[in-house]
């Protein structure tokens, strides 16, 4: 018997699928472990001076996690790089809510969201995560990966857009022609505020979920996947912070900022399926709204002047863009 909140008992039990399934999950934790420090420790050396401070947390109902919050730093404002190992019983409200079936769940994942001071720097928000579920005698009856990273300037520098979306394309293309065409579609019409007339939240990058393991890409293959898109993670946003973090702002600037960081906040709350998830399986409060901004601006239909480099992002993110 799994105690609630224990993760190391998780993971030396076979009361999740049998031994081999055990192993591929201990391994996906470890990745996801370790991509956590990675990314970490990118950013502190980003910023120079603000430093992650690690909040670990136990859920009631099984498992737990590492929440790191940075704030303050000269480069970001707010950020958060979260891990997280959750489990329990498939509920009522998950399967109408959901939409899945099964006695028992599992799912493993980062997530991450920057916040950074400077309104020349983009927000960026990456996810990778795998889940499980099991019969009543602890069988996999299904698995499948999901994740993605999308980039969210506050003003539009091309070459930072091309640069972000050729690095991910190189990535899928390791793995196959088409994934990235069809995984950034999937980016650009998700992450939409559809209540906003269709406005996109950034200029996107690569998003994918679902992926089961079939006769030609298995379970390897979509973990080699993950695995390489979490990498270039700092390949894809780091550069982009170094160019643009000693830029000189204004106090018009900054209130441009926020007025995006709003548009944000509302895709968070309302559409993402991540945040929705969290609170359907009474998740960690804290951990799922750290992915909010700290300072928002919500002005009655505020409009940028046309031509302005306010709307010229704002133009940017109304419709898809090719930016290869």
């Amino acid at each position: 018997m799994i105690e609630p909140n224990s993760i190391e008992a998780l993971k030396n039990t076979t009361s999740f699928g049998d031994g081999l399934q055990g192993n591929f999950r201990n391994q996906w934790i470890s990745f996801i472990h370790q991509l956590q420090d990675d990314i970490c420790n990118a950013l502190e050396i980003s910023d120079g001076v603000a430093k992650f401070v690690e909040d670990a947390w136990d859920r009631p109902e099984g498992g737990g996690g590492k929440t790191r919050i940075i704030s303050n730093g000269k480069v970001i404002e707010k950020g958060g790089v979260n891990s997280s190992i959750v489990f329990g019983k498939v509920t009522d409200i998950m399967r109408a809510q959901l939409k899945i079936e099964g006695d028992s769940w599992f799912a493993c994942g980062l997530s991450s969201v920057i916040h950074p001071m400077n309104p020349f720097v983009p927000t960026v928000h990456c996810n990778y995560r795998m889940f499980e579920l099991y019969d009543a005698s602890g069988n996999l009856i299904d698995r499948w990966f999901g994740g993605g990273t999308d980039l969210t300037p506050y003003y539009l520098f091309e070459a930072d857009a091309k640069h972000f979306h050729q690095s991910y394309k190189n990535i899928c293309d390791q793995f196959d022609a088409s994934f990235y065409r069809d995984f950034k579609k999937v980016c650009d019409n998700y992450f939409v505020n559809t209540h906003r007339n269709n406005e996109r939240r950034g200029i996107g990058g690569i998003f994918y979920d679902y992926k089961r393991s079939t006769e030609e890409k298995n379970i390897e293959f979509w973990f080699s996947f993950a695995k390489a898109c979490g990498k270039g993670f700092i390949e894809a946003y780091i550069p982009i912070v170094e160019k643009r973090k000693q830029l000189t702002y204004s106090a018009e600037n900054k209130f441009w900022q926020e007025i995006r960081r709003g548009r944000y906040t509302e895709f968070n709350l309302v559409h993402d399926r991540g945040t929705l998830f969290g609170l359907k399986t009474n998740g960690r409060i804290e951990s799922i709204l750290m992915s909010l901004p700290p300072t928002v601006r919500f002005e009655y239909d505020y409009q940028p002047i046309q031509g302005t480099e306010e709307d010229k992002l704002l133009q940017a993110c109304l419709n898809p863009v090719d930016w290869i």
